[in-house]
């Protein structure tokens, strides 16, 4: 505040407009309601303060209306690292079911469901497979379990593995979580399920990730019996390669590799690895059968392989792949419950104690939910606690409706706000070459053609150890409404912070003196007023007295004295009965 110029203002109350306008810091007021008569260089610099003060709430709901726009923008970089972590790696035998293993029982429950079969056709059926037909009085069993029959049929990986090696470590098939998808039986290395540590490469190039030799099995293979959406027509293996927190959707996303080729997958990672491992994405495997062997490495004794999951631990970077959440983007990070059946308004349901949030685990959950409510069941497949559709629901409701649900996109998942992705480049080279097909044929013990037919060979690898880092960051913050507030203030008023507080002092001080000033003023004149009536008309009564007759006296109206003098009641009645 300026001090005052002159003991004519200082006699001024604080409320007075010359007083306030002669201490503000406001730049202009002074000179609008300075002293002085009229003038036209005060009704300039009337107009000038007025039309600066339009200005600057013209800016000012300019730049509020644009931070309510919530806009975002999106930095994109890629970095080195010291080593990252392996990503899962899920396999699947484009084959669900192996010939040799399928009995009467499961064509009788399954046979129409996953075969199409006509029951007058099972006898030739099973004739096509080679196996004898069903005995003479055959009966089935009373109860029958699609996840047993995956389990039992499927192809295991104890006879597909032929060789598997991490980073020139020796693996085998307890290195993998098996896992159920819609491709039926698969298996996820390095998934992380179980509390076990996930597995990290130094160094990028081939030799340095998972290197695999498979056999297909195509003598396990069904045969084409009739022609439908569900019939495979190729032979290989599917391979899918997701982050440890994404449940595998190998039937849509899944890469294809072929018999008789060396397939080489090289693998990008745009997110850093976490500054905790990530937890596994278990809703999928919640109503499995647990794998058949433990899940430790076979190397669990050598130096190396202390030295593979100590590096786990080793050089924490919390993850960069991050969106923003609503109302800067449209991202979310809120688990979603199997079990739970959200309201028409409410798409994504609930906040539950599932998994962390992932793009493919808030579709799964959903088809779950479709299927769950029009089928009253779930596929085998599928999270949560609803009972596993029976063959016959399969077929007629559960198929059709992810099927359905599939073609019109009726999920509204929004993207996970981090998540990890990996970029992939596939090549191919044909194998065995001539020269390595008699060494191959003599240690797996197979025929030449047979190789050529069934083996392939799989490599999953870093091409280098960079990562690209997406991130969405908010284009306008609060402090940077704050500031382009502060800059239109002081550039079109000369105000600042300090300035809102003067202005809310003086009107504190016009309150406190014009309208409480008033209140308080009228009683105590109210009082003093009473009070003079009063002495007034004792006054005029006594001065009365000695004038008075001995004689009738004519009648008085009541309070004739104080009627002139006073309308209060009290005064008339105290003077009356005086």
């Amino acid at each position: 505040m300026k001090p005052t110029s002159g003991p004519e203002e200082a006699r001024r109350p604080a409320s007075d407009i010359r007083v306030f306008a002669s201490n503000c810091s406001m730049h202009g007021v002074g000179h609008i309601f300075g002293p002085g008569s009229l003038s036209l260089r005060r009704g300039m610099w009337a107009a000038a303060v007025v039309l600066s003060v339009v200005t600057f709430l013209y800016q000012v709901a300019g730049r509020v209306r644009y931070y309510r726009e919530y806009h975002h923008q999106t930095a994109l970089d890629e970095r080195e690292s010291h080593q990252l972590v392996f990503p899962a790696v899920t396999l699947c035998n484009i084959n669900a079911l192996r010939r040799s293993r399928l009995t009467p029982n499961d064509l009788h429950w399954a046979g129409a469901a996953l075969l199409g079969l006509d029951p007058a056709e099972h006898s030739t059926f099973l004739r096509a497979l080679g196996r004898p037909p069903a005995p003479p009085g055959f009966m089935p069993s009373p109860t029958f379990d699609m996840a047993q029959l995956y389990d039992r049929a499927g192809h295991s990986l104890d006879d597909m593995l032929l060789d598997c090696r991490f980073r020139g470590e020796p693996c085998g098939p307890e290195n993998f979580t098996m896992v159920f998808t819609r491709m039926g039986k698969c298996y996820t290395f390095n998934s992380g399920t179980d509390g076990a540590e996930l597995l990290t490469t130094i160094r990028g190039g081939i030799g340095n990730g998972l290197d695999l030799m498979l056999d297909v099995q195509q003598e396990e293979y069904l045969p084409v019996w009739k022609d439908d959406d569900e019939t495979p027509f190729e032979v290989g293996i599917k391979v899918q390669i997701h982050s440890q927190e994404e449940p595998p959707i190998i039937d849509q996303l899944g890469l294809g590799v072929s018999p008789g080729f060396q397939t080489f997958i090289s693998c990008q990672q745009q997110q850093v690895p976490s500054r905790v491992p990530p937890h596994p994405l278990q809703a999928h495997t919640n109503s499995n059968p647990k794998p058949s062997a433990p899940q430790t490495c076979p190397w669990a004794s050598s130096q190396m392989t202390s030295h593979i999951l100590a590096e786990s631990l080793l050089n924490p970077v919390p993850p960069q792949l991050s969106f923003l959440p609503p109302p800067w983007g449209d991202c979310s990070s809120v688990s979603l419950n199997p079990n739970y059946e959200p309201e028409p308004s409410d798409p994504l349901g609930s906040p539950s104690s599932s998994p962390p949030y992932s793009l493919m685990g808030c579709r799964l959950v959903c088809e779950t939910r479709y299927v769950a409510r029009k089928c009253g069941c779930r596929m085998m497949y599928m999270p949560g606690g609803a009972p596993v559709c029976n063959p016959q629901q399969y077929k007629d409701c559960a198929h059709p409706a992810i099927d359905a649900m599939l073609h019109k996109d009726g999920c509204a998942c929004p993207n996970p706000c981090a998540s990890t992705r990996y970029a992939k480049e596939l090549s191919m080279v044909r194998m065995p070459s001539r020269s390595a097909a008699r060494f191959l044929s003599r240690k797996l013990n197979r025929s030449e053609a047979y190789i050529a037919e069934n083996v392939l060979a799989l490599e999953v690898f870093f091409e280098a150890l960079n990562y690209e880092t997406v991130e969405q960051k908010k284009a306008y913050e609060m402090s940077e409404l704050l500031g382009d507030i502060g800059g239109q203030m002081g550039l079109f008023i000369g105000a600042s912070l300090l300035t809102i507080l003067e202005i809310l002092d003086y009107l504190c001080e016009v309150f406190q003196d014009k309208v409480l000033g008033y209140f308080w003023n009228r009683r105590p004149s109210q009082r003093h007023s009473s009070t003079n009536l009063l002495q007034e008309g004792l006054g005029s009564h006594r001065t009365q007295v000695p004038q008075l007759s001995l004689g009738p006296r004519p009648p008085t109206p009541p309070c004739a004295v104080t009627k002139t003098l006073s309308a209060s009641h009290r005064t008339c009645y105290l003077v009356t009965r005086l």
